[in-house]
C-alpha cells in the first residue's frame, strides 16, 4: 500500500461505541472514512468529534490529518440494498477501499432465558451481527478484487463471546462464533487477490452497550457482580495498528480486554 496515499475505510456501526471510537481514531490520523449506521444524526456527531480531535491536535502542534475526510451514509447492514448503496457511495466519493471495519452489532434482549428468547429477537441479532457482516464483507471483497491496485483489508469485530459465552447470550454468542468462521474463510479465499482478513475480540470496552457491567453483570455461577472495563480508545488504537500493517502482514486474531475481567481462568 502506498504510504503517501490517503487510505480509505468503511466503519459500520460508526454512530456509537467501538465503531465511533475507531472512526475518530482513523480520521484523526489521516484516513478518509465512510461512516455507516442506522441513525444519521449519530454519524454526524461522530464526524464532528473527529473534527474536534483534529483541531486539538493542530493547536497542540501535532498532526492535523488534513488529508482525511468523512462521509456519512445511513445504513442498516441487514438490508442488502442499504449495503449496496453504502459501498456505491464510498466508491463514488473515494474511488477505492482499503479497509472495512465490520463492526455493526447488537447483543439483543439481555437477561432472557434461552427457552423464552423470541424468534424475532433471534432473527434480529442474526440479521445484524451475521447477515450484516456477510453482506458488508462480500461487497468489500468484490470492490477490493476489482480495484487497481488490487487488495485491501477486512477487520471483523468478534467478541470475547467468540470464545466463551456469557449466561443468557445464545443469539449473540452463536453469531460471534460464526463470525470467526467467516474471518477464517475470508482469509483463505482472499489470498489470490491480496485481500486479508483479521478479527478483533473485545472484552468490556467502556461503551453504552457495556455500561451495565459496571453495576453488575450475571456470572456463570448465577451471581451478579460488577466487572472492570477499559478505555475504548485502547481498542481503537489496536484496530488502527491492525489496519496500517502492509498487506503482506496480518493480525489474524487479537484479543483486547479489561485486564481484570472474569475471563482468563474463569476469574
Amino acid at each position: 500500500m502506498d504510504s503517501h496515499r490517503t487510505k480509505i475505510a468503511i466503519v459500520t456501526g460508526a454512530g456509537s461505541g467501538i465503531g465511533r471510537a475507531v472512526a475518530v481514531e482513523l480520521l484523526r490520523t489521516g484516513w478518509s472514512v465512510a461512516l455507516a449506521g442506522r441513525r444519521a444524526e449519530r454519524l454526524e456527531e461522530t464526524a464532528a468529534l473527529a473534527e474536534t480531535a483534529l483541531a486539538q491536535a493542530a493547536s497542540a502542534g501535532g498532526r492535523a490529518g488534513e488529508d482525511g475526510t468523512s462521509l456519512c451514509v445511513r445504513t442498516d447492514v441487514s438490508r442488502p440494498e442499504d449495503v449496496a448503496a453504502l459501498f456505491a457511495a464510498t466508491r463514488d466519493r473515494f474511488s477505492r477501499l482499503d479497509l472495512l471495519f465490520n463492526n455493526a452489532g447488537t447483543f439483543g434482549p439481555g437477561g432472557v432465558p434461552f427457552e423464552e428468547l423470541p424468534y424475532e429477537a433471534w432473527r434480529h441479532v442474526v440479521g445484524t451481527n451475521l447477515d450484516g457482516a456477510f453482506l458488508c464483507a462480500q461487497a468489500a471483497y468484490r470492490q477490493m478484487k476489482e480495484q487497481d491496485p488490487q487488495g485491501g483489508r477486512i477487520i471483523n469485530n468478534g467478541s470475547i463471546s467468540a470464545h466463551t459465552p456469557r449466561p443468557r447470550s445464545a443469539a449473540y454468542t452463536a453469531t460471534k462464533h460464526a463470525l470467526t468462521g467467516l474471518t477464517k474463510s475470508l482469509s483463505l479465499d482472499g489470498r489470490p487477490y491480496r485481500i486479508v482478513c483479521g478479527q478483533i475480540d473485545i472484552g468490556n470496552a467502556a461503551t453504552d452497550m457495556t455500561e451495565r457491567m459496571r453495576t453488575g453483570a450475571l456470572q456463570a455461577n448465577g451471581e451478579t457482580a460488577p466487572e472492570p472495563v477499559m478505555d475504548v480508545a485502547d481498542v481503537a488504537r489496536t484496530v488502527r495498528h491492525m489496519a496500517e500493517l502492509p498487506l503482506e502482514a496480518n493480525v489474524q486474531f487479537a484479543t483486547v480486554l479489561a485486564s481484570a475481567m472474569p475471563y482468563v481462568g474463569r476469574g
